[in-house]
């Protein structure tokens, strides 16, 4: 993008002091632009959405690994964050560490009520954490929000068909959640109208990956109340095919290398404590039942 649209960004909260009539000011979120001679026509900028453990609402920022990283929406005073939990956003991109303001960011992870904090928290972060729980409890009375894991007890009701909403993948030798099922991930190239491709990623003429159930972490004894995992293999095709998938392209647009991208890939590094939710320990519906340990 072209720097002079984007100058280097700091904190909203950077100034300090009150305006003239002894108010506190008022920041909102800043309005991003595409520069003309931007290749890809995309906004870096704050997705949010609520918290599948928690309900409460969450943003989601991309990381200088490319990984999504999700962050309480509010921003919180410097002192009152101990150092190994700040985080800053740069142009659109969130940095693990503080920006020299008196404002930071934090994980959301590090607050949410359903989870279990690795070490003591602040008494504003606690106090924070408190007020984010009582928040999950009204979604819960208002019928807005399910916490995960609270099923019919066994034996009450057939198992439903194993169909997950966000598949898990082993690909060029890591393990990826995606975004969606297998058959809805879609070309993340851009086309020559301006437009997000509409092809998907799984081709009929291309080979397809398999389903497995293997070791929860690969080459590593099982962890965790799951030992087995259901993932979609896609290590035994052919590294450029994996390089296809990675790059979440179309058989199309994988042979034009220089396409920009309208998005970035939905990709995200399977973490099996972060996303316990989409363990699956049963093979889809129709499939065989194979085994291959990692």
């Amino acid at each position: 993008m072209s720097a002079g649209i984007f100058p280097a960004m700091r904190s909203t909260h950077a100034r300090s002091g009150r305006l003239r009539d002894s108010s506190s000011p008022r920041h909102g979120h800043r309005a991003l632009c595409v520069a003309t001679d931007s290749p890809s026509q995309l906004l870096r900028t704050a997705q949010s959405g609520p918290c599948a453990d928690c309900g409460n609402q969450v943003h989601w920022f991309q990381g200088v690994e490319h990984q999504p990283i999700c962050l309480h929406p509010q921003e919180l005073p410097t002192a009152a964050v101990p150092e190994v939990h700040r985080w800053h956003i740069g142009a659109g991109i969130a940095y693990p560490a503080g920006d020299g303001s008196p404002w930071c960011r934090i994980a959301h992870r590090t607050l949410c009520p359903a989870r279990d904090t690795p070490e003591p928290l602040t008494q504003h972060l606690a106090r924070l954490r408190q007020q984010l729980a009582l928040q999950t409890r009204r979604f819960c009375d208002a019928s807005t929000f399910t916490p995960p894991g609270q099923d019919a007890p066994a034996g009450s009701r057939p198992l439903p068909p194993c169909r997950p909403a966000r598949l898990v993948v082993d690909l060029l030798g890591s393990r990826y959640l995606a975004a969606q099922p297998i058959a809805e991930i879609r070309c993340v190239a851009r086309t020559r109208r301006r437009t997000r491709c509409l092809n998907r990623v799984l081709a009929l003429r291309k080979p397809h990956g398999a389903w497995r159930l293997t070791t929860l972490l690969p080459g590593r004894p099982p962890v965790l109340p799951a030992t087995e995992i259901a993932v979609y293999d896609l290590e035994h095709l052919a590294h450029p095919e994996q390089q296809r998938w990675r790059a979440q392209r179309c058989p199309t647009h994988a042979l034009i290398p220089k396409a920009a991208d309208m998005v970035p890939e939905d990709w995200e590094i399977f973490d099996p404590l972060l996303h316990r939710q989409y363990i699956a320990t049963r093979l889809p519906a129709s499939q065989a039942r194979h085994r291959r340990r990692g």
